[in-house]
């Protein structure tokens, strides 16, 4: 790739970020979006606390990286970081649609907090940024799934159970883990 047109080092602007969240963090914690260089950063590891994520090289991640760049105004993975480290995550998806004024819903995705960092509010200030982050870029509401085991976690955070999620899969039966 030329000079012109590499792919950002942050997978969007991280003015982008309504500061009240970014500065709600406690003290040697940062929100920030996901870089091309988190790989080996503590990115995936923290996924790995969510679910399955498989062996992913450092050019897969970063072909996956580079596709959501190019969907400017879809993707916003933020990170939360510490000592050097992403010790948390969690994504923000903006679906276009054609109801709601040509509206778009935001799904919270992949949230996840390394288990070393779980317990000192950091998942609540994740999902509080992502929902600040989804009214900045024009989200009428946010959306997410869960599952019984973190479904008191999310009502504390203001979401209330609004339906049954359905799926089906295309892959071989596996478990619940390496599902997803």
């Amino acid at each position: 790739m030329s000079a012109s047109t590499a792919p950002p080092e942050e997978l969007f602007p991280a003015s982008t970020i309504p500061a009240d969240a970014a500065n709600a963090f406690p003290e040697g914690y940062r929100l920030r979006p996901l870089r091309r260089d988190d790989h080996g950063a503590g990115f995936v590891d923290c996924l790995r606390a969510l679910t399955w994520v498989g062996d992913m090289t450092e050019a897969e991640f970063q072909e996956r990286y580079d596709d959501m760049a190019r969907s400017n105004g879809t993707y916003f993975y933020l990170v939360v970081e510490h000592q050097g480290r992403a010790v948390g995550t969690g994504a923000l998806v903006a679906e276009k649609k054609f109801i709601h004024n040509r509206g778009k819903c935001g799904h919270i995705e992949e949230m996840s907090i390394a288990k070393e960092h779980q317990g000192k509010g950091l998942g609540l200030k994740m999902v509080q940024a992502l929902n600040a982050l989804a009214a900045a870029v024009g989200c009428y509401k946010t959306i997410l799934n869960c599952g019984e085991r973190t479904e008191q976690f999310y009502v504390k955070c203001g979401y209330h159970n609004s339906g049954i999620e359905m799926s089906q899969y295309f892959e071989e039966a596996v478990d619940a883990y390496h599902r997803g």
